[in-house]
């Protein structure tokens, strides 16, 4: 497995992340955690991956060993990723997201096409529309209700070291960004080689209709976006995808590393 090099903090707005860089002349990937889990389900991909690439990991603002924060928001995310690859000189990574991951990866590589080599969802960014079946007090009443069982549930990957209003406004701002006519237009904007890892049936935060409904929203996507494949649909649910299915990640980011690298030479012939 690739050794960290460097471990510490970076800091940016009101806080500080905990990063690892394993360092070294390999294509960097840059891995971005579920909503509240810090860097630690990674470990399967990054073993499988080895040496041949650069694996930088981090903590998100009030998950892990990074520190809380006054703004958790989408923004605030998105904000972290440049800090983190200004603070370690990183350029043109591959983004690795999971679940809220995914969609952080979507929309910089969105944002920033000409600094990002590509993407790999594992299980996220899905269009979907949630906010006909619950309502947005249902949920803050939710978190209100489950803050007694917050310190539990971080030791389990499942909160963050936030307040209820926090992990409720989080929420809501994740099913917002999901709608259909919020996301595909990212989607759309996106044209680097992209790769999801689909899981199958339902997990904790969702049945398997549910979650399934999901997967197959991504249809419209895959029809009009060439750059979009999906690479395998695994055995694994949402939850588990990384600590069962972390092959078909890793190699969903060795594909994305190819195709990569033929843009690269086709653009250099075209010169």
């Amino acid at each position: 497995m690739a050794q960290p090099v460097w471990t510490g903090m970076v800091s940016v707005d009101d806080t500080a992340l905990a990063l690892t860089d394993t360092g070294g002349p390999g294509i960097p990937v840059v891995y971005l955690n579920g909503s509240y889990a810090d860097q630690k389900p990674w470990r399967p991909v990054i073993a499988d991956l080895g040496d041949g690439f650069r694996h930088i990991t981090y903590d998100e603002r009030a998950r892990g060993k990074s520190r809380t924060s006054a703004d958790c928001s989408f923004e605030a995310c998105i904000r972290d990723v440049d800090a983190v690859l200004g603070a370690r000189g990183v350029q043109r990574p591959i983004l690795v997201g999971w679940s809220y991951g995914a969609m952080v990866a979507m929309h910089w590589a969105a944002r920033h096409p000409d600094r990002v080599a590509g993407v790999v969802s594992a299980d996220g960014a899905y269009p979907n529309q949630l906010l006909d079946k619950v309502s947005p007090e249902e949920i803050r009443k939710l978190f209100r209700r489950l803050s007694l069982l917050f310190p539990v549930a971080r030791r389990l990957g499942l909160a963050a070291r936030m307040s209820a209003m926090q992990h409720a406004d989080i929420n809501l701002e994740l099913i917002e960004l999901c709608e259909p006519d919020n996301l595909e237009p990212v989607l759309d904007q996106v044209t680097v080689p992209v790769r999801y890892v689909m899981a199958t049936g339902g997990n904790l935060g969702g049945d398997a209709k549910t979650m399934e409904g999901m997967r197959a929203n991504l249809a419209p996507v895959l029809a009009r976006n060439p750059n979009f494949k999906v690479t395998e649909k695994v055995a694994s649910n949402h939850s588990k995808i990384l600590k069962r299915d972390y092959h078909a990640v890793a190699e969903a980011v060795r594909d994305v590393a190819a195709a990569s690298e033929l843009e690269v030479t086709r653009d250099l012939k075209a010169v």
